[in-house]
């Protein structure tokens, strides 16, 4: 489970809560069904209406994506992956890693290997993992672009509750007491469209982001492994050029972390 997605809701949920109980307010004044309905619903609405059902068939998916974490191989693990199959590359030629594929779970690394394995030039290889590439990213843009546009949506459908609450508290002005509550009531709504559009629907969006960002870099690290293999590099040429997609501190711990001199010369 990805415990930040949940972390983030459970503190945003605490923070609303107990600051309205700190400004007195009654958390009764919750218990709102037409503010919910306005917002949840109309958001719903909004968002089936500004999308095909093609893309919001996958919603489903995308809170999987926000509440798992993406099972792939780490960054330095997949260095010193392909560090190994270089070595034996160079030792016994790459068709030997052809029993290797069998050992691979990612689909993107496995089809890339076997291109490679095949004899497919490194263009070839490149241009189709990269257009690999470009079509997920497109896919991840429309899922964050949900979330993105839900979160537009709901803070405004929350002005739209408190103009409906407004209306019917106004309908009615010969009890002060009860125009005080039935204005009060009408603003709920307009705080649950700020809740759910700014701490649910736009973060939502801005993680699913992240997530594409960090996978693309993944499969970037991949393909220059993979034609980095093919053109004969040295393990320590690899690890030297793979290391550069870590951040700065990871990086320099990699490449001192007291590796063995195993390494063939060039």
């Amino acid at each position: 489970m990805d415990k930040t997605s949940l972390l983030g809701i459970i503190f945003g949920i605490v923070a609303v809560g107990v600051g309205m109980v700190l400004k007195g307010v009654d958390i009764v004044a919750l218990n709102n069904p037409a503010a919910f309905l306005i917002i949840l619903l109309g958001t719903i609405a909004a968002v089936t209406i500004a999308f095909p059902m093609s893309e919001l068939k996958n919603i489903p998916k995308l809170f999987k994506i926000l509440f798992t974490e993406q099972k792939s191989i780490k960054m330095t693990e997949a260095i010193k992956l392909f560090s190994e199959w270089s070595q034996i590359a160079r030792k016994e030629g790459i068709l030997v890693l052809e029993k290797k594929l069998e050992e691979i779970d990612d689909p993107f690394l496995k089809n890339g290997m076997g291109m490679a394995i095949d004899g497919k030039t490194p263009d070839y290889i490149r241009d189709v993992l990269l257009e690999e590439i470009d079509a997920m990213e497109e896919r991840h843009a429309v899922g964050a672009q949900i979330f993105a546009q839900a979160g537009t949506y709901a803070p405004t459908l929350g002005v739209l509750g408190a103009v409906v609450g407004l209306i019917a508290a106004l309908g009615d002005m010969s009890d002060t007491e009860k125009l005080g509550h039935a204005i009060s009531a009408a603003f709920i709504a307009t705080l649950l469209g700020i809740f759910t559009g700014y701490i649910l629907w736009n973060p939502f969006a801005n993680k699913l982001r992240r997530k594409s960002k960090l996978e693309v870099r993944m499969k970037l690290l991949m393909i220059e492994g993979i034609l980095s293999i093919l053109q004969g590099e040295t393990p320590k040429e690899i690890e030297q050029k793979l290391s550069s997609f870590l951040p700065t501190d990871e990086r320099q711990h990699f490449l001192d972390e007291g590796r063995e001199p195993k390494h063939e010369q060039a």
